[in-house]
């Protein structure tokens, strides 16, 4: 009887292993190649670390990265389907979004701002401060203007006659202003950390601009970096993408918690020199928001550019289908 038994259950077994062998089996998808774009600067900072894992073979997808100094060089590779994605400014994604009629999405914010009030001296403490001086900026006609003018106005100073702003072509010039006659400058990191290691800790960053936004709105929050991709890739190769997302975010936890290591990084990939780098790190907010978060903070964002300069995101706000939101 036992023996019986025995091979009862035997074939019992034999049977179920044979039944869940039968069952259909989800598919798994392989490993892609993402074709992916990044600005020199912020916007690929949070990357150094992905990139370092592509090299070793350490990651789950494969990425060919195009590393580019301007804008103008990822806008057309994106508007002809030659990157599936690409980390640029966040009005840019709004304007290629109209551009392409919507064939590309925003995945994830990866840098909030990256703005602030800098001075040689100790005589500005808030917005209020500023009234009466002269303020060496770049980016006229462009999101640092709109920023500014957002900012000053929400502090009920009046942009063209509470302050003077004086417009220069390229950071080192607002630099060099600095170093000749000091005064009060609003620069972008990771220029902010480079002027200090050439001036010295007399360069105060008096004010972030990040926080001063922050405070003043509830919806939205300054944001200078997006993660934008094609709508096909992103509709073909799912899997790839949530593999890629986790790989990402823990690329930007090491460069914010391994900050040495993280700027020698972005030395090798030629994305900012090391000893700029470790300085700016802390500075540059490099963060990471998905889903519904990014929406609201993205959303805000864009409301207040569209209300400085509707040009600025494209001529019109994007709709819901701007926004990749992942079920």
């Amino acid at each position: 009887m036992k023996r019986r038994l025995g091979v009862f259950c035997l074939i019992l077994l034999l049977s179920v292993l044979a039944l869940a062998g039968c069952q259909p089996q989800a598919p798994v998808e392989e490993a892609v190649t993402i074709r992916m774009g990044a600005l020199t600067g912020p916007t690929a900072m949070g990357m150094a670390y992905l990139m370092e894992q592509d090299e070793t073979g350490d990651t789950a997808n494969d990425y060919d990265f195009t590393l580019a100094g301007s804008a103008d060089v990822l806008t057309p590779l994106l508007i002809q389907g030659e990157l599936d994605m690409a980390a640029i400014p966040a009005n840019l994604a709004a304007v290629l979004y109209q551009r392409t009629e919507g064939a590309l999405q925003v995945v994830a914010v990866n840098t909030l701002g990256v703005l602030y009030i800098v001075e040689m001296g100790d005589t500005v403490q808030s917005v209020a401060d500023l009234a009466g001086k002269t303020i060496y900026a770049t980016g006229k006609g462009s999101v640092p203007e709109y920023t500014l003018r957002s900012i000053l106005e929400s502090q009920g100073l009046n942009p063209d006659t509470d302050v003077d702003i004086q417009w220069k072509s390229e950071p080192a010039e607002v630099v060099a202003q600095l170093a000749q006659g000091g005064g009060v400058a609003m620069l972008p990191q990771p220029y902010v950390s480079a002027a200090q290691l050439q001036l010295g800790n007399s360069l105060r960053q008096a004010l972030s601009l990040t926080e001063v936004w922050s405070s003043q709105t509830e919806d939205s929050q300054l944001i200078t970096g997006v993660l934008v991709a094609q709508r096909s890739f992103l509709e073909s190769h799912p899997e790839a993408v949530a593999r890629f997302l986790e790989e990402y975010h823990a690329s930007m936890d090491y460069v914010n918690n391994n900050i040495p290591e993280a700027a020698q990084l972005m030395e090798k990939f030629e994305i900012t020199k090391a000893s700029v780098a470790e300085r700016a790190i802390p500075a540059c907010n490099i963060s990471y928001l998905d889903g519904t978060n990014m929406k609201t903070a993205l959303s805000g964002y864009l409301e207040v550019l569209y209300a400085q300069n509707p040009q600025a995101v494209g001529g019109a706000l994007p709709d819901d289908a701007f926004y990749y939101l992942a079920k």
